[in-house]
């Protein structure tokens, strides 16, 4: 099982579906508080989600609302302290520890990765820049087949390293965008090179100290007597425990625990102007192919948000800003089975008074045999995505897996529709030929992208 997958294709057509689709009006004094409510309390009952959602207005809570448990075993309930595992929103917190260092003259953009690690392939081409942008060109590890077969087990930096070493760089360094966890782990060992301190003390002394955090650090094995959430995945009819990755592994990536509130403290004072200068965030803000320097700014109407999401082992997260409306919005879930994306559509759209239908989830389901699911299996591609879908049989699951990604199962509606609710996703077969399908289209967050099998 993979983690830290969140700006891999279909979690970056996620984030951008939701700020697209998000035309938000002028906030009022009250919203439709009670709707929300009915809108998690209805995920939860129906098994969609555990978490917790806070929106914040001009620094003051608008809304805040648990459901779930962060322990299930002991059936202990999530609450507003509930510390989660955040995954990859961890990069806006390392960058702008980076942006700290620039500002001290500790460092710049444009210095060279071989000036720390040479042996990293293309080293010499690479800036600190690039590493921030996810232009280095480097091989995102996580992405390894093995990779699941070692992540519960702690791995020291000389270990790490050498895995970067040897992984094959994918372009030219500043040649395109691709997002790669191994950019900010090498950040992390950069920013601890410099200092000569932990990336733990570090944030303590440059982000936590100075605002007032109580319950943000870089995370340990999860301790749920500490109101720590442990993290599920729904199988069969329950949910089960996901496993539990060793934070000495993704660190500057995606090791930080924290809450919504605290979360939401941090971004505020970022573009507060407490943690850097105004010339620093209009860096980290400014964008190339949709990427800034540890925040995503996508534009809606005249309005844009900043934020970045996280994903590890069972946990998914979502932080975002809106400058000019003052609004900041946190999610944070340790068990999903639905798509983030449309929570968060849902949540805004309540909050600003948009028309929105709580969904029913009364989606028809039916079972295929062993003898209909081969009808399915293949490879299939596509020119708008750059990736290849195989669809297979596992056991007595038909099962979906794009390049460079973690297999999901299939839900059939009918013959010739499926969903995976978790990503928002539904693939529609048609052409069937020599009892094969030749084609289908993939429906996620408002795209529609035509599959054509590969061979026969």
């Amino acid at each position: 099982m993979r983690v830290l997958r969140f700006k891999t294709v279909f979690l970056l057509l996620l984030i951008i579906a939701l700020m697209q689709s998000l035309a938000l009006g002028q906030t009022s004094a009250t919203f439709d508080k009670k709707k929300l409510d009915t809108y998690l309390e209805k995920l939860a009952e129906e098994n969609k989600m555990m978490g917790s959602l806070t929106i914040d207005s001009a620094g003051s809570a608008a809304y805040q609302k648990s459901v779930g448990f962060r322990d299930i075993e002991s059936s202990t309930p999530a609450n507003a302290d509930t510390k989660y595992r955040i995954g990859s929103i961890t990069k806006t917190y390392t960058a702008t520890m980076i942006m700290q260092l620039v500002e001290e003259d500790k460092l710049s953009l444009s210095t060279s990765l071989a000036d720390f690690y040479p042996q990293v392939p293309q080293s010499e081409s690479i800036t600190i820049e690039h590493l921030l942008r996810h232009q280095s060109g480097l091989y995102n590890f996580t992405n390894a087949s093995d990779y699941p077969n070692w992540m519960t087990e702690s791995r020291s930096k000389a270990e790490l390293l050498q895995i970067f070493y040897e992984d094959d760089p994918q372009f030219e360094p500043g040649a395109q965008t691709s997002y790669s966890n191994t950019n900010y782990v090498l950040l992390q060992f950069v920013l601890e090179d410099i200092t000569g301190e932990s990336y733990s003390d570090q944030l303590q002394k440059r982000i936590i100290e100075p605002l007032n955090l109580r319950r943000t650090y870089y995370g340990g094995d999860i301790d749920p007597s500490s109101n720590e959430a442990l993290s599920y995945r729904f199988s069969g009819e329950q949910w089960n425990p996901a496993p539990e990755t060793d934070l000495s592994i993704p660190g500057g990536a995606g090791a930080i625990v924290s809450t919504n509130e605290e979360m939401i403290t941090f971004i505020r004072a970022l573009f507060k102007g407490e943690l850097v200068s105004q010339h620093s965030l209009d860096k980290m803000t400014s964008t190339e192919q949709r990427f800034g320097i540890g925040l995503i700014k996508v534009p809606f109407h005249d309005k844009y948000a900043f934020g970045h999401n996280g994903g590890i082992d069972g946990f998914q997260s979502h932080l975002s800003y809106f400058p000019k409306q003052d609004v900041a919005i946190a999610l944070t879930t340790n068990g999903l089975q639905y798509s983030l994306n449309d929570i968060l559509i849902g949540a805004l759209s309540i909050y600003y008074g948009r028309d929105f239908e709580i969904p029913s989830f009364d989606q028809k389901t039916i079972s295929l045999t062993a003898d209909q699911m081969k009808k399915y299996v293949g490879v299939y591609t596509t020119d708008q995505l750059p990736m290849e879908i195989e669809v297979f049989i596992d056991g007595k699951t038909l099962k979906a897996q794009a390049t460079g990604q973690q297999s999901f199962p299939l839900t059939a509606n009918s013959k010739t529709k499926f969903r995976f609710d978790p990503a928002g996703l539904v693939m529609e077969f048609d052409s069937l030929e020599n009892g094969k399908y030749q084609h289908f289209t993939l429906n996620q967050a408002g795209g529609s992208y035509p599959f054509t099998r590969k061979g026969n």
